[in-house]
């Protein structure tokens, strides 16, 4: 099938590259002026991988957009502009596929509901969550992800087109509850890589179990389905958040309480802004989720939030 990837990056060359391999025809759609998307043009290869000569690269996006299905893999807070640049092309009976995890900033918006608002009725969306890095997948270590979307149909047939022996896929069925879930996991990766920081890793599984349990009140206050957040797009991705050498948030929360700087794309960081506006407006409780906010947004001692978080046992490292 013809498929389109809108976003160049790591994640969004590997889609190109695993769709590529399943068969399909697919166009990556890079942005104009990235040097990034310039270099990928001319060597064709990026840190991690080499696109195959039968994968288009081009930067025309009205161009790109006019396959019927589009995998989107672009930062969060990068999608409503796309959205709209979307949505002034007038497109109509697309599936759009968000392959990302986050949730708008100021708006605290699901990015279901964000390109949802930029697109005509006729448009589906759906969402690709769960565990896996590019550095593992190309290595073909396999992985299990989740399609979800309000659309019976749509998640059908992407699973379908989607599957391989590299990812097998699950159908979602809690929306609200997959997103958020795969959203805040990236918090609690920060968290987690703050604990490798300070030397307190074997603190990871009373920050795991908090974290889960924190996470499911929200999902249940905002309407979703609470053991959404012990499945593959919360609880299922600690491992690769938590505890992986390859997770920028997890890398993110060591180098910030080590001093150190850090210049990769860490999801979380807008995220947990957007979540403490969530526990305000729902009124879940999220105790990690807002130290995490105070020590990267209001310049509170990592320090003293992560003993207040985990008390004794911080008290006797220190």
């Amino acid at each position: 099938m013809d498929l389109t990837v809108i976003g160049s990056g790591r994640w969004g060359s590997f889609l190109a590259y695993y769709l590529n391999s399943l068969g399909h025809r697919v166009t990556l759609c890079g942005r104009e002026g990235s040097a990034r998307f310039e270099a990928l043009c001319q060597s064709r290869a990026n840190d991690l991988l080499t696109l195959p000569p039968e994968i288009r690269l081009t930067t025309d996006l009205r161009e790109a957009a006019q396959n019927e299905i589009l995998l989107i893999s672009v930062a969060s807070q990068g999608l409503r502009a796309l959205g709209e640049r979307l949505g002034a092309l007038g497109l109509t009976d697309r599936t759009l596929v968000l392959c990302m995890k986050g949730l708008e900033e100021g708006s605290g918006l699901r990015l279901s509901e964000v390109i949802s608002s930029c697109l005509e009725p006729s448009d589906t969306v759906a969402v690709w969550l769960g565990p896996g890095h590019v550095q593992e997948f190309i290595r073909g270590v396999p992985n299990c992800m989740v399609i979800d979307s309000a659309s019976q149909e749509a998640k059908g047939r992407l699973v379908d087109l989607f599957s391989g022996p590299l990812i097998r896929f699950y159908y979602g069925t809690d929306l609200i509850g997959n997103e958020i879930g795969a959203a805040s996991k990236n918090v609690i990766g920060i968290a987690a890589g703050m604990l490798d920081g300070f030397g307190l890793s074997t603190l990871k599984g009373a920050l795991m179990s908090r974290g889960t349990r924190e996470i499911a009140r929200l999902i249940r206050a905002m309407g979703g389905n609470e053991l959404s957040a012990y499945g593959l797009c919360h609880l299922g991705d600690y491992e690769a958040t938590v505890f992986s050498p390859y997770s920028h948030n997890r890398r993110f929360g060591e180098c910030f309480v080590r001093g150190e700087p850090y210049r990769e794309l860490a999801e979380g960081y807008f995220t947990v802004k957007a979540l403490t506006r969530l526990e305000e407006t729902y009124g879940a409780e999220l105790p990690i989720c807002r130290a995490v906010y105070r020590i990267l947004y209001e310049n509170a001692s990592a320090e003293n939030e992560l003993h207040t978080l985990f008390g004794r046992s911080l008290k006797r490292e220190f």
